[in-house]
């Protein structure tokens, strides 16, 4: 006998619902949501992809088009650092440099300017600063962090300039360096290695440079040479063959022992004696400072005292090639061998501070 209402239809429909609502019930919604269901997570997929052969192209074609987009950088530290495993924190850009955006360096008749930003966001902002002043532009190659103007009238002076805008990655990861290059009219069409008339060198860096800190805010960024300009940083931790522990700096020597004096005194370091030509510094570890002057590091330790408080070191600066140093941390009692954990500690506190 049917109920008043419902056909039989209704009725075999609202069984079959019934059934099924019951059984994803039971099965913990195995059908919709499971590995296997309709609306699976598909968050981890991306580790299954397949890598496919990069494109080749015919010999004499043009494959710039073909770089990444997204490149991925290469990981620098390759150090295991000993006893139980403990997360790292992150490291900083530059530490203890406050909120200093560009900074002006100079070492002996060289000068750049240190940009915490990255140079991709560092390239738009130069162009920005040639197109507000008015400078024509000659030649521009992304890639290679170059800008050339072409050659200028500049009051006062009988010769006509011209200048060269270099943008290079900085020592620490995600800054950037501005070197300015002058020319005179009247001289071979090459560049010369340094500028003829350091005066104009130095006022058109400054000028960038407060034309940088004044934007900074605001700056975009150039996926072109952001590519061409890595923001990895010259600088990383790795280790000899031998298990030895060091900083690999991409600077020429020179360069390298003013950044690492600076370093060590902001890294708590007392440099009681250096030897330029052997490349080393007598250096005490003074330890954390006190409450009121603590530095960036002091979260590395928290708030016990570091176990090679003033102990004495010594810090060694070698040339690998023109271009690249190595610098390592000895005790300065050779009879002496301290924990490798804590050794590594200091190095990340120095290379943490070099620029």
């Amino acid at each position: 006998m049917k109920r008043p209402g419902y056909s039989f239809m209704t009725l075999r429909t609202l069984q079959i619902v019934t059934t099924v609502s019951g059984l994803m019930l039971l099965g913990g919604c195995g059908f919709m949501f499971g590995d296997d269901g309709i609306f699976r997570d598909r968050s981890e997929d991306y580790k299954k992809a397949p890598e496919v052969p990069v494109v080749t192209v015919p010999q004499g074609k043009d494959t710039r088009t073909l770089r990444e987009i997204y490149v991925i950088p290469e990981v620098e530290e390759r150090i295991v650092p000993e006893g139980e495993f403990e997360v790292p924190r992150p490291a900083p850009l530059v530490a203890g440099e406050g909120e200093e955006i560009v900074r002006i360096q100079k070492l002996g008749d060289d000068s750049w300017a240190l940009i915490a930003l990255a140079p991709g966001q560092v390239w738009p902002q130069v162009r920005g600063f040639l197109a507000a002043a008015g400078m024509q532009v000659a030649s521009v190659d992304a890639r290679a962090g170059l800008i050339d103007t072409t050659w200028l009238s500049l009051e006062g002076k009988p010769l006509q300039s011209r200048f060269r805008f270099r943008m290079e990655q900085g020592v620490q990861r995600g800054t950037s360096e501005l070197h300015v290059l002058q020319m005179n009219q009247g001289r071979s069409s090459d560049w010369p290695p340094r500028s003829d008339d350091l005066a104009q060198e130095a006022e058109m860096l400054r000028a960038v440079s407060q034309y940088l800190a004044d934007s900074a805010d605001s700056s975009p960024v150039s996926m072109l040479a952001d590519q061409g300009l890595s923001a990895g940083g010259k600088i990383s931790l790795q280790e000899t063959e031998q298990g030895k522990t060091f900083i690999r700096l991409e600077l020429p020597f020179d360069r390298a022992w003013a950044s690492l004096d600076r370093s060590l005194d902001k890294s708590s370091f007392s440099v009681t004696d250096r030897d330029r030509s052997a490349g080393i510094f007598y250096a005490t570890f003074l330890g954390l400072q006190e409450e009121e002057d603590a530095g960036f590091f002091d979260w590395l330790w928290g708030d016990e005292e570091h176990e090679l408080k003033d102990e004495a070191f010594l810090v060694t600066i070698s040339a690998v090639d023109a271009t690249t140093v190595r610098i390592m941390l000895d005790p300065a009692d050779a009879e002496l061998a301290f924990p490798k954990r804590a050794e590594q500690d200091l190095l990340a506190l120095i290379k943490g501070n070099i620029n």
